[in-house]
């Protein structure tokens, strides 16, 4: 590839003797050029690529319609225009604001049409001025101008000088580069006027738009030619490198060795432009290991592992392993910390903005900043949020992240198998790279970051090792300051680093990994929640992804709660906010067929563009017969209510369940007859009758799985509502355990059952005396339609639960006389 410092190109077509345009430009004609009127107002044509300097003629390429309406209006007056550069190249139309403030006025020598269909006009610059300010925009800019005159030194020896070097530095030039033509430096020699000399030599100079424009606006000739003087000197001292290069490659040519030429060439190249050779390669990591700050332990290991690199042979399979080790011992941020923003007010906002309800969640994040506020130095706490899928847990990491100022990363262990993915690989397996947590906190770029850890209920084991195990060192306060990876070989501290996992259920997670973190439970939204994050987050949410205006779209809270309960059954707002997008893109496809709608969405309108109501509410199905009772159960996707029924029938005393149960219920079932039958006497029930009649237990929906500590009550409940024929009070739930000696024990998922029993009408509901406290955990406001009755025996349950009266078409339990006595 050629360089040219000089583009004469340009100038060719009137660097001619014989030509009427002849450029050179004596003193005399430079004083009259000088002591022209130039008009206040001028028309200003924007030059893309190019800056006129006064008494230089250049051609210019004519494209735009307003310049070529220009051209064409002031080639018709006096031909005089305002010439000035753009700022930016790359606007195609630019306005006012968008030129260079410093212009060359100029005369219009000539317009020709070019065979093309192009106009070429040929322009001889006059005088400096400035901008002043717009007077019109269409068909072209017209301004008011204020002309301007250089700063001439005083012609003394050092100037004089100055001059001649750059005369000789452009005849320099010129005879180094076989590009350009002999007549440059006939032109040079002619000229008389320094001013002209050294408008034309930085006109035809290959050098950037900027440059070029700073000369212009250089008022001073003297500084103007200091300028130009450093600029051809350095572009010299390229072109003599440039041919040095090439003459030290052609002396290594032989024509009997071409490949030898060639390496030889790629070499010298890099030597001289600063190419990555292999020692240019080890001085730049030695470079930025001094940057580095980092412990004396990892700087002697750098330092040991360079001198082996500097050993293996760059040719070597081993040599780019090498290189690849020490980079990451580079990029790992050894002590790099982002700065905590300990503004707690700010926090609770951020927090507050993006996750509607959450409380113990954020007061937990609130509680952390304080402390790190006084202490400025604690280890950071291992938070375990454990919850149904879809309310929020892994985009609360973002938001701790933003309130505390700290770098975001997250890595997904759903299904990982690989105990390598945790501790890396060693260096001498083909392949090899470090461990998922180092490449993450290198990502992060800073060593306290918020890390996810998402589902770590999901992490799997086989023969290539248990990573839940090597997890164990990863979230351990007391063990992370010394993180070992395999393929790093030096101790990493995690201590600074903010640990948040995520799960959906502990059952599935190892003991010792669970005992290591703080758990957080991250319950179900209520329907009043529901609405809420709707409002405020999904609804905004979807309109924004499908280019929809607030205004064009809105929903009603009735609206909102037909979708939540007929359209989505899940504790989270994962599924809801598919519906609200399914919604949002009926509403958009009228909007863009520019149909007629409504812009609040109806009730109609969800089920014309969801379709007929996939859910049904649950609803309280009454208690006319005995043996018939609500309970509360607790599933993945929030609460729910479940009828328990119990009949009786002739037989000799067997009981059969049904309903698709667990063992846990199944259990459940066996405990609450054996109860029955040994206090059978409480409640007035003949003990002959547990021989002569069969028991059958059913939970509805036999197809679906059922199994958990919760129904004891229920079905014990349900037992003694059949073998008494007395029937459960109206709108009443229950759940909890229960024990042989009939103590109820407590149960989870209250807030779940809780909500559930709500969306059922439900008014009445009996739990264990230690649950009250998850009571006071819910919001007031939720739950102000309900009445809780705390118990601690299986008797009070049956004196709250079941009326004094026998059903209508009780069963006649009528006992066969049995010659053995009945012990009470």
């Amino acid at each position: 590839m050629s360089y040219d410092p000089f583009d004469f190109k340009s100038a060719l077509p009137v660097i001619n003797e014989d030509s009427e345009f002849f450029p050179l430009m004596s003193t005399e004609d430079e004083e009259e050029m000088n002591n022209e009127l130039m008009p206040e107002v001028l028309p200003i044509l924007p030059l893309r690529n190019t800056v006129l300097f006064p008494g230089v003629v250049i051609p210019i390429t004519v494209g735009r319609d307003k310049s070529i309406k220009l051209i064409k209006d002031a080639n018709k007056g006096n031909r005089i225009i305002g010439v000035v550069s753009q700022q930016d190249v790359s606007i195609e139309d630019p306005n006012f604001d968008q030129l260079n403030k410093t212009g060359t006025t100029a005369l219009i020598v000539k317009m020709l049409q070019m065979p093309d269909g192009n106009t070429t006009v040929i322009l001889q610059g006059k005088k400096r001025f400035h901008l002043k300010e717009e007077i019109q925009s269409d068909p072209y800019i017209k301004a008011s101008i204020e002309p301007f005159d250089e700063i001439k030194p005083k012609a003394d020896k050092a100037f004089k000088a100055m001059v001649s070097s750059i005369k000789d530095l452009a005849m320099s030039i010129i005879q180094l580069s076989p590009n350009i033509p002999t007549e440059a430096g006939i032109a040079i020699k002619n000229i008389e006027s320094i001013s002209f000399l050294i408008n034309f030599i930085s006109s035809n100079m290959n050098a950037e738009m900027d440059v070029k424009q700073r000369m212009l606006e250089t008022v001073n000739l003297g500084e103007r030619a200091q300028l130009l003087l450093e600029h051809l000197t350095t572009e010299l001292q390229m072109l003599e490198l440039k041919n040095q290069i090439q003459s030290k490659v052609r002396t290594d040519l032989d024509k009997q060795q071409r490949d030898y030429f060639l390496n030889q060439q790629l070499k010298t190249i890099q030597e001289e432009l600063g190419g990555n050779t292999p020692d240019l390669e080890m001085e730049n990591l030695r470079e930025r290991a001094l940057k580095k700050k980092w412990s004396k332990e990892v700087s002697t290991h750098f330092n040991k592992e360079m001198d082996k690199l500097a050993r293996i042979n760059p040719a070597a399979a081993d040599y780019s392993v090498q290189i690849n080790y020490l980079e990451l011992l580079l990029d790992l941020p050894w002590n790099d910390f982002t700065k905590d923003n300990f503004d707690l007010k700010r926090a609770q906002k951020i927090l507050d903005k993006d996750h509607f309800g959450l409380e113990k969640v954020k007061q937990r994040i609130i509680e952390y900043l304080a402390v790190l506020k006084l202490k400025h130095d604690m280890k950071a706490p291992i938070l375990c949020l454990v919850g149904p899928p879809g309310v929020g847990k892994t985009s609360l990491g973002k938001s701790i992240a933003k309130a505390l100022g700290r770098k975001y990363v997250r890595m997904a262990l759903g299904g990982v198998r690989d105990e390598a993915e945790i501790r890396g690989h060693r260096k001498t397996y083909i392949g090899a790279m470090p461990g998922r947590v180092i490449q993450s906190v290198k990502k992060a770029g800073a060593a306290n970051p918020v890390f996810i850890l998402d589902e770590i209920d999901k992490v799997g084991n086989d023969f290539r090792g248990d990573p839940s195990s090597a997890l164990l060192e990863v979230l351990d306060p007391e063990q992370n300051s010394t993180f070992y990876d395999n393929y790093v070989e030096l101790d990493f501290d995690l201590s600074n680093v903010m640990f948040i996992a995520t799960a959906n259920s502990l059952s599935t997670i190892q003991p010792a990994l669970l005992d290591r973190m703080e758990i957080i439970e991250v319950n179900g939204y209520t329907i009043e929640e529901k609405i809420e994050i709707a409002k405020q987050h999904l609804l905004p949410k979807q309109r924004e992804a499908h280019g929809v205006k607030p205004k064009q779209v809105t929903m009603k809270n009735d609206v909102l709660e037909k979708v939540i309960e007929q359209y989505t059954r899940e504790s989270g707002v994962r599924s809801l906010d598919k519906k609200i997008g399914s919604v949002v893109r009926g509403v958009a496809k009228n909007i863009a067929m520019e149909e007629p709608y409504n812009p609040s969405v109806s009730k109609a309108d969800v089920e014309r563009i969801l379709g007929a109501p996939i859910f049904e509410k649950d609803l309280y199905e009454g208690n006319k017969f005995a043996g018939v009772v609500t309970g509360l159960a607790w599933t993945q996707v929030g609460g729910d209510i479940l009828f328990i029924e119990a009949s009786l029938s002739p037989g000799k005393g067997r009981l059969t369940l049904t309903g698709s149960l667990g063992d846990v219920m199944k259990e459940s079932a066996t405990i609450a007859l054996a109860y029955l039958r040994a206090h059978s006497s409480l409640f007035n029930i003949d003990q002959r009758l547990f021989d002569q009649w069969d028991v059958h237990i059913h939970v509805p929906a036999g197809a679906t799985p059922k199994d958990g500590p919760s129904a004891g009550v229920t079905m014990l409940t349900a037992l003694t509502s059949a073998f008494t024929q007395r029937k459960v009070k109206p709108n009443l739930a229950m759940t909890g355990e229960i024990t042989l000696r009939g103590r109820v024990l407590p149960v989870g998922g209250i807030k779940e059952k809780i909500l559930a029993a709500k969306r059922a009408d439900i008014k009445d509901i009996i739990l264990c005396q230690s649950n009250k406290k998850d009571i006071l955990e819910i919001k007031e406001d939720y739950i102000k339609d309900l009445k809780f009755h705390y118990v601690t025996e299986m008797r009070e349950v049956i004196d709250l639960a079941l009326l004094k009266d026998k059903v209508e078409e009780a069963i006649d339990l009528t006992v066969k006389e049995d010659p053995k006595p009945v012990l009470n």
